[in-house]
């Protein structure tokens, strides 16, 4: 059964990629976002005409529980329990040759992921994720993991926006220079959508001083990429949170220069050995 999946969808995506190159004119042209959409659907769904999107000959996994290229996704659906996967797309956003994704997923399990796609010619060739296992109950404030809103604004300061939120994490996360929080910020007004962490900046403050007071840290060692579209930035960092090394994705909302909300996944490393493919969770393109 997988090796006849397979061969249908490499022959469905050397199609695709033959009728791109051959009749550019007179195709439909599907955005790189819907692309991104359709192919997270087709993992709910089945449909393999999705994976034609993904460029046959040149697919690299970041993902380290899934082996490379096209035939490592293939056997990950493969390995879903039969009509297990759900998949809602909540959020999506492009930044040059990139698209970004945030989605409520049922994915052996339930969970809550940030997905990267880089095209090149129309078809996806690289492929990063966070995956976090959903809590049942929203956070102290009432707000889920994905809940919020949607709406992309300020298209205008969109590199204005990326680079305040590299300070932030810069200055804050990295380097713990607490004394420069309060400039990120309207006042006390903060939305967060963390599971374990109330609303307001002086809820995060909270959260993290009882944390310590328990022995556990969460510190940022680097930032690996920052994408953004607009208002909403997500930056991609590595580091340690209690005895766990870490990737972090956080999505911020920019609102008036300033930080407004913030959603995030945070999945913890694993061993290399333990790895399927050997691309590493943050090799980003220069």
């Amino acid at each position: 059964m997988k090796n006849t999946l397979l061969s249908t969808v490499l022959v469905s995506a050397l199609s695709l990629s033959s009728c791109n190159a051959q009749d550019d004119d007179t195709t439909t042209e599907v955005s790189n976002e819907e692309k991104v959409i359709q192919l997270l659907k087709s993992i709910e769904t089945g449909a393999q005409e999705p994976a034609a999107y993904i460029n046959p000959n040149n697919y690299v996994q970041h993902n380290l529980g899934v082996a490379d290229g096209i035939a490592g996704f293939v056997a990950t659906l493969q390995a879903l329990p039969p009509n297990s996967a759900k998949v809602n797309t909540v959020r999506t956003f492009e930044d040059g040759n990139f698209v970004f994704s945030h989605t409520d997923y049922n994915f052996f399990g339930p969970k809550i992921g940030f997905d990267i796609f880089r095209f090149e010619d129309g078809l996806i060739v690289e492929h990063w994720d966070n995956l976090q296992v959903k809590p049942e109950l929203p956070n102290p404030s009432g707000h889920t993991m994905t809940d919020g809103t949607t709406e992309i604004t300020d298209l205008d300061k969109t590199e204005k926006n990326k680079e305040l939120v590299k300070n932030f994490v810069t200055d804050i996360l990295v380097n713990g220079d607490m004394s420069k929080i309060s400039a990120y910020f309207d006042g006390d007004n903060y939305i967060q959508h963390n599971p374990n962490i109330p609303d307001q900046l002086s809820g995060l403050g909270a959260t993290l001083e009882a944390l310590a007071k328990q022995g556990i840290f969460m510190k940022y060692d680097k930032i690996h990429t920052v994408l953004g579209e607009g208002n909403f930035v997500l930056a991609v960092s590595e580091g340690d949170f209690g005895e766990d090394h870490n990737s972090f994705y956080d999505l911020f909302r920019i609102e008036n220069g300033k930080i407004a909300e913030h959603w995030d996944v945070v999945e913890k490393i694993a061993p290399k050995e333990n790895w399927k493919n050997q691309n590493g969770k943050f090799n980003f393109p220069k």
